[in-house]
Order: structure tokens, then sequence, then C-alpha cells
């Protein structure tokens, strides 16, 4: 069953079905790239190997906070992210924090 609610279209699963499965399928049987909002850990693992992107829910709340509050022609504060210790280039992001930048910045 679907449905639109405020430009947003809403899925729901059939009775024996998981949300979980729903949302796994509909990540695979469409070649695109999603960005999937959740905290899931399995979920996010099924986006990365099916070439989305997975955001946590908790940074897209904040994400959806700062915009609703903040003047759009600001740039957003890079402080929020935290600092993470690796090897190679420190002003490089990884490929994964690369992808889930270009995905925010379609938001």
């Amino acid at each position: 069953m679907k449905s639109i609610i405020g430009g947003i279209k809403v899925i729901y699963s059939r009775i024996g079905d998981t949300a979980d499965s729903v949302i796994k399928r509909i990540i695979s049987s469409e070649r695109r790239q999603w960005i999937v909002i959740t905290s899931d850990r399995d979920i996010a693992h099924h986006a990365w190997s099916s070439g989305s992107i997975p955001l946590r829910a908790e940074d897209f709340l904040n994400i959806l906070q700062r915009k609703s509050f903040s003047n759009p022609e600001e740039d957003e504060d890079k402080e929020d992210w935290p600092e993470i210790s690796r090897k190679g280039n420190p002003k490089r992001l990884s490929k994964k924090d690369r992808a889930i930048s270009k995905a925010l910045s379609k938001l």
C-alpha cells in the first residue's frame, strides 16, 4: 500500500513482510543512487553494497534543524563533524565520507 503525505511517498509493508525486507528490495531493484535515512546497520550495509548512501537518522535530523534555523546563504558549519584520526592525507575525506557529503549537498 502506498500513499503520499506532504510530498513524501509512504510505503507500507504487507502482512508477513518486514519493513527491512521492503527497504532492501526497493534499494536493490531500482538501479539508482538512493539516500537511505536509517540507523539500522544491516540496512546501511545493504545500501552501501547496492550503490546507495546511508545516512544516520540523527545526522539527518541535525541537517533538517540546521537548515530550518539558518540563513541559506551561510556555509554549513564544519565544526559539527567529529575528528577522526586515520592514515593518509588528513585533509581528504574517505570515499564513504565524500559520498555522504555529496548526498548531503543534495538535501
